[in-house]
């Protein structure tokens, strides 16, 4: 891979979080004057540019975001359905893409779980509302672990290009560099991706930051006998990781996929948890872990060859169809992909 462009900036990590214990867990805070941005490949001006300057050797040329790569890379691990935009132009290039508010927008929550949380379940358990809970936890955790007071900042090449400064209503960008790379996927085929990091370790290290949040089923938070992390997460933290494997497979595998599409030497982890089982509003974190992406890829199975090798058979399906705009699509009760072409303006008016 090559580095084509930095945009945005990088703060320090703050070591005091590598000592929290579930005795003595900090408070998650809400961080709401930091802007994040998902946003999507068509909408990126930066992707756009380079797909108008004509960027790197092959003839085909594709462009992504890390999201959507990294879940194309890993999707044989989701149960949910999910759909995403496809749309080849002219000059063979591809823009693979989401439709705004997508559900990729959102984590899961225990979506490869033996018993996935019930879409008939009221309140706060239903999957929909844990998504919004897992997402706003991982944020403010990305956020929250670092050192904001701007001494031992790094700002990259160009500001981050999707904040506007007349605009911000008393807000900033998160820290996040966006790291956009090329990789040659073959003699023919050039694929940009733009990348994300999330702070800097010692100075030099990049490092990614994601968080797990506990879930406790219903019909186990009223039995006496569940043991909680809050239990466990100090002395049996490898079991509380083999259990998060099982049951947010898919969640963890695109997290890890994303860390090694952004070239990061660290993933840090945060365990996080409910101050009480019914407050789906205030969080603590009781843990947090580093790890490499490699080691930890090769900890849950995931390959690196095999995620190139199916984006390779995803690049070459498209490049078979014809230019005009496609829909790839999970169906929700089997585990089988359908592409669907759909008329040129569909989803732009949304």
């Amino acid at each position: 891979p090559e580095d084509v462009l930095w945009c945005g900036f990088l703060d320090p990590y703050n070591d005091a979080y590598d000592k929290i214990t579930a005795r003595q867990p900090q408070p998650l805070k809400r961080i709401a004057t930091k802007e994040f941005y998902p946003v999507s490949t068509t909408d990126d001006p930066v992707l756009e540019k380079l797909a108008i300057d004509g960027v790197g050797k092959g003839i085909n040329k594709v462009f992504v975001t890390d999201t959507i790569l990294a879940h194309l890379m890993t999707c044989t691990r989701s149960v949910y359905p999910w759909d995403l935009v496809i749309e080849k132009v002219a000059g063979g290039i591809l823009f693979l893409d989401k439709r705004d508010n997508s559900q990729l927008d959102y984590l899961t929550v225990w979506e490869t779980a033996y018993n996935t949380p019930s879409p008939s379940e009221e309140g706060i358990n239903n999957p929909e509302r844990l998504g919004l809970e897992a997402t706003m936890i991982n944020q403010n955790f990305s956020q929250q672990i670092l050192k904001s007071s701007g001494a031992g900042r790094k700002e990259m090449d160009l500001p981050n290009p999707f904040f506007d400064e007349e605009d911000n209503d008393g807000m900033e960008p998160a820290s996040v560099a966006f790291r956009y790379r090329k990789f040659e996927l073959d003699d023919k085929t050039t694929l940009v991706c733009r990348t994300e990091l999330h702070g800097l370790v010692k100075k030099t290290q990049y490092m990614t930051a994601f968080a797990l949040n506990e879930y406790i089923p219903p019909q186990q938070a009223s039995s006496a006998q569940t043991q909680t992390w809050r239990d466990k997460i100090d002395s049996q933290r490898g079991a509380v990781l083999a259990n998060e494997l099982k049951n947010n497979s898919f969640k963890l595998a695109k997290w890890t996929a994303q860390s090694l599409l952004a070239g990061a030497d660290q993933m840090k982890i945060g365990f996080c948890s409910r101050t009480s089982p019914k407050n789906a509003y205030e969080h603590v974190i009781l843990a947090t872990q580093f790890y490499r992406p490699k080691d930890f890829a090769s900890q849950i199975t995931l390959n690196e060859g095999q995620m190139w090798a199916m984006m390779r058979m995803f690049v070459q399906l498209f490049n078979k169809q014809e230019e005009g705009k496609y829909v790839l699509m999970r169906e929700p009760n089997k585990a089988m992909l359908t592409l669907y072409k759909v008329p040129p303006g569909t989803f732009d008016e949304e």
